[in-house]
């Protein structure tokens, strides 16, 4: 679908291909493009759009250049950020001249919310470089709100692992759900740090861009301060991903403390009952000459050896703090 807007952020999607665009269309948005979107756009603009197997290469060449005097960026875009599994998607931005193309195979919440924007006139629409930038700016406060609730997450399972109560299997259960979510906390903070990054590169490119194209030193410094916005956002972003393995390495902890403390359960059993089973051994032998077997406290005895010789380990290990 192909979505084309004037400087006033009137929509001009009407436009059939092969019709010239208007001197005030700014923005062409191409959400799953087909063939002869693609072509019109190019055939507009005079610039090749890239594909999305391109827009998914990870190379530096294939994500930020300059050709035939536009300028293309890429970047992995999270989205869906309220979903129980954000995902991720590459978006490209190429400015030409003033105009600004969108190539994208998602339908991220910032686009939408920027449009809503420029309608109310809150936004500015006069040029491509402004347009990128406003979408830039929604598309950071998103992750934000991304970061957010990753952050409310993490808390959430700090006190699940800390504050543990309740028996041995209430606690195992317990630690093998918030394993889970640790693990899905995990993954939902590394899309959204391999999104900052993405975003940074982007913002650092765009920077020397609008220098190289002469930009409004305005749009400059929201650019400069979007950048410095990311790389916050990058940062918080690490300090959870460093918090959440802490976390990991807790849990892992008490799960092998919980399996210890099983294994010496049983190592003291088998300690405990090896004197028995010795006196029970003794007097299982067929010994002729045994005076117990004919003494009428002789089965009595020899039950009372057991249990002495179980108690005799069971108070040693007491006093060593062992059980």
């Amino acid at each position: 679908m192909m979505t084309i807007y004037d400087t006033d952020g009137k929509n001009l999607s009407t436009l059939e291909p092969g019709t010239p665009l208007s001197g005030n269309s700014v923005w062409i948005d191409l959400l799953q493009p087909t063939s002869d979107e693609d072509r019109f756009a190019e055939e507009a603009l005079g610039v090749d759009i890239p594909s999305r197997a391109e827009m998914r290469e990870i190379e530096p060449s294939n994500r930020f250049y300059f050709e035939r005097g536009a300028y293309f960026m890429t970047a992995s875009i999270v989205y869906a950020v309220e979903s129980p599994m954000p995902k991720t998607t590459p978006v490209t931005f190429i400015l030409s001249g003033d105009r600004l193309v969108t190539v994208r195979y998602a339908e991220p919440r910032a686009f939408p919310i920027y449009r809503q924007r420029v309608e109310k006139g809150d936004a500015p629409c006069g040029n491509g470089s402004s347009i990128m930038t406003g979408l830039i700016d929604a598309i950071i406060h998103r992750m934000a709100d991304l970061i957010e609730r990753i952050q409310d997450e993490v808390e959430r399972l700090a006190q699940s692992v800390f504050d543990l109560r309740g028996g041995m299997q209430t606690r195992n259960r317990r630690l093998d759900v918030v394993l889970k979510r640790i693990g899905k906390a995990g993954d939902i903070t590394a899309r959204a740090e391999d999104s900052a990054s993405s975003l940074s590169r982007l913002l650092l490119y765009f920077t020397q861009a609008a220098q190289d194209r002469g930009d409004d030193p305005r749009i400059r410094q929201r650019i400069k301060a979007a950048l410095r916005d990311i790389n916050s956002l990058l940062d918080h972003t690490k300090f959870l991903s460093q918090r959440i393995s802490f976390i990991l390495d807790a849990t892992l902890g008490m799960i092998s403390n919980e399996q210890n403390q099983i294994i010496k359960l049983f190592s003291v059993m088998a300690v405990i009952l090896l004197p028995p089973t010795l006196v029970a051994s003794v007097y299982g032998m067929n010994f002729k000459h045994m005076p117990e077997l004919e003494w009428t406290y002789g089965y009595p005895w020899a039950l009372g050896l057991m249990v002495l010789a179980a108690l005799g380990p069971i108070i040693y290990f007491r006093r060593k703090g062992w059980i």
